[in-house]
This record gives structure tokens, C-alpha cells and sequence, in this order.
């Protein structure tokens, strides 16, 4: 009876299929649930990075979950369907006063700004007296606080001179663009639309907050999750925010990638489009002092003045932790700009 040899290259064949098994089990991308407003902005980078495979080329599978409003995403974090949403560090720190432990990221620099009718003979805020303003956000939005802040430093009170009308940042350019209103303090997105149909910016959040002594760049957007699920995930957090950050180098830089996203814009012409493409711009986190803590802690003892327990919380400061220090974007936007 014969005996036969081994199929010497079978075997290794065999024992190079179950080392790339077992290889690729260990090195599987992680996946990183990330919670976004139905049609917000946000979607953009989202679009860029896994069109770009920036999320894989980072180590992480990402997935886009969809939701209806702001309140259905922090909803979402805080129920642990999604791991990482966009919102501003006050939602942050008013949240860790309460003893919870979410983490802020900045993702952009970006706010809003108020903008006038060009018929409405309103050149500078001494002019708005005795108007309907319209403001998103409601009462203690914080681009409404600052411009109060800017405004009392020129000697207005804005409380005592406009008629404050709070509505949904759509329904202020309708009325805006209908005629019904001479002034809208509106988000950023909006109010490219708002520039695009004619409407005249008058002044923004950068320069409010310079008018009060803040010249550096203030991080108001960000990146936001657990400190549990960020201890647990560094890596696949850290792989993230390079994706996110190298999604931003690609939409900063290339207006063909803005042709791309067009539809996700919904510009309605190029004149919108190319709005939106420079607002985006303007509020990339570049040049930040770290990651902008402490130039944030300023600017949150204005808007406590401001706007008081009903926007901070029972928070008195920016508490430590707030920021996340995982990584830097200051020096991810220096190696982006390098590339």
C-alpha cells in the first residue's frame, strides 16, 4: 500500500487562507456610527470621506445615520445609537455640570451673521430701531447673545430697541426674501442663500467677537462623544477626526469637489453655491491655539453674562475635560496644508 505525500504547497496554501482570516479579523475596520441632521451640512464631509475611502484609508468603516433635528441627534448620542454627532462645547459643558462625560473636537469655526435688506436704509446697528429682527435659534442663541454683547459696547441695547421675532432658519429667509422682515440673524448656510437672493451681510460672529476682544479663532462647532466610548476607541476615534480633517484639506482646496456635492448643497444656482463653498471655507479650524480651549473659556464667560443659567446650566466656567486632547488640530490643519 502506497503512502502518500503530503500536498506540500496545498498546505501552505491552506495555512496562507487561515493567516489572512485570522489577520483580517484582528485588523477589521471598526466601525464609527456618526449621527447627522437629514439635509444638514455635515453631510458634505460625510459624502467626501467615503466617496474618498478616507474613512478605510483611517481604519475605521464609517456609517451615516440620518436623523430628523437637532434634538433626535443629541437624543440619539445620549442613547447610544450613534457614537459621534456635531454640536457646540456650551451643549458639552452643560452636560459634564450634570455629571455627564461627553467630549468636544472642534470641527468648525463657522456661526452665523446678521444680514439686512438692501432697501431697508440699515447701514449700521445704531439703525436698528424700532424694527422687527428676526433671530434663530431662539432667545439665548448664541449668536444673538454676542450681538447684544457687540451692540452694548457701541452704547445699544438691542433688547430695548428691535422686536426680537424667534423662527425656524428657513422660515426667516422666506419672510426675509418675501419683504417681511429688513434683518435676519440667521446660521451661516442660510445666510449665503440670503447673500445669493441680494441681501447684504452686515456683520458676523468673527466680528463681534473681535469687537469684544477676541481676535483669535474660536472653535463653536465640534466633533462631539462619550470620554467612556473614547477611552474604549482611541484608535478608531483618532482615525476619524484624520478622516473628517483630511475631508475638509479636499473640500478647502477643490472646487470640483463641490461640483460633487452639488445636490447635497441644494444650491439653487452657482452664485449659492460658490457662498456656501466660501463660508465653508472660512470656518475650517486652522490656526488654533491647541485645541482651542482656552480661547473658548473666554468666550463662555461672555455668554454666561449674557444669556445666563438658561444657556450654561448650573456650569460657572468651562470645566476641564470639556475639550478632548486626543489629538491636535492644530497640527492636523498644518499637516493638511503641508500635502
Amino acid at each position: 500500500m502506497r503512502i502518500r505525500k503530503p500536498d506540500m504547497n496545498k498546505i501552505r496554501v491552506t495555512w496562507l487562507v487561515l493567516l489572512l482570516v485570522f489577520t483580517g479579523n484582528i485588523w477589521a475596520a471598526q466601525t464609527v456610527r456618526v449621527g447627522v441632521l437629514q439635509f444638514g451640512t455635515v453631510n458634505w464631509e460625510m459624502d467626501v470621506i467615503q466617496r474618498h475611502g478616507l474613512d478605510q484609508a483611517n481604519g475605521i468603516e464609517l456609517q451615516v445615520v440620518p436623523l430628523s433635528s437637532k434634538n433626535a441627534v443629541s437624543v440619539a448620542l445620549q442613547g447610544d445609537a450613534v457614537d459621534v454627532i456635531v454640536s457646540d462645547w456650551l451643549w458639552v459643558n452643560r452636560q459634564r455640570a450634570m455629571g455627564r462625560d461627553y467630549r468636544f473636537f472642534p470641527y468648525s469655526l463657522t456661526v452665523g451673521g446678521l444680514y439686512v435688506r438692501p432697501d431697508s436704509d440699515i447701514d449700521t446697528l445704531n439703525d436698528l430701531r424700532g424694527i422687527k429682527l428676526g433671530i434663530a435659534g431662539g432667545p439665548v442663541d448664541k449668536s444673538w447673545l454676542l450681538l447684544q454683547a457687540y451692540a452694548r459696547q457701541q452704547g445699544i441695547d438691542l433688547r430695548e430697541r428691535v422686536e426680537p421675532t424667534f423662527a425656524a432658519p428657513p422660515l426667516l429667509n422666506r419672510l426675509m426674501l418675501g419683504g417681511d422682515l429688513p434683518a435676519v440673524l440667521n446660521f451661516w448656510h442660510y445666510g449665503a442663500r440670503l447673500e445669493a437672493g441680494g441681501m447684504r451681510p452686515l456683520v458676523d460672529v468673527v466680528e463681534m467677537l473681535a469687537g469684544l476682544g477676541i481676535d483669535e479663532p474660536v472653535p463653536m462647532l465640534g466633533w462631539v462623544f462619550s470620554e467612556a466610548w473614547a477611552a474604549e476607541n482611541t484608535q478608531a476615534l483618532t482615525g476619524f477626526i484624520e478622516a473628517s480633517y483630511a475631508a475638509k484639506r479636499l473640500l478647502g482646496q477643490s472646487d470640483t469637489e463641490w461640483e460633487t456635492i452639488r445636490p447635497l448643497t441644494r444650491a439653487e444656482d452657482d452664485a449659492t453655491l460658490a457662498l456656501l463653498r466660501d463660508g465653508y471655507r472660512r470656518g475650517l479650524p486652522r490656526a488654533l491655539e491647541g485645541n482651542g480651549q482656552a480661547v473658548a473659556g473666554r468666550v463662555f464667560e461672555i455668554l454666561r453674562r449674557e444669556g445666563g443659567e438658561r444657556l450654561v446650566g448650573t456650569a460657572t466656567t468651562l470645566l476641564p475635560g470639556t475639550f478632548w486632547h486626543g489629538a491636535d488640530s492644530a497640527e492636523l490643519s498644518r499637516r493638511d496644508a503641508a500635502r
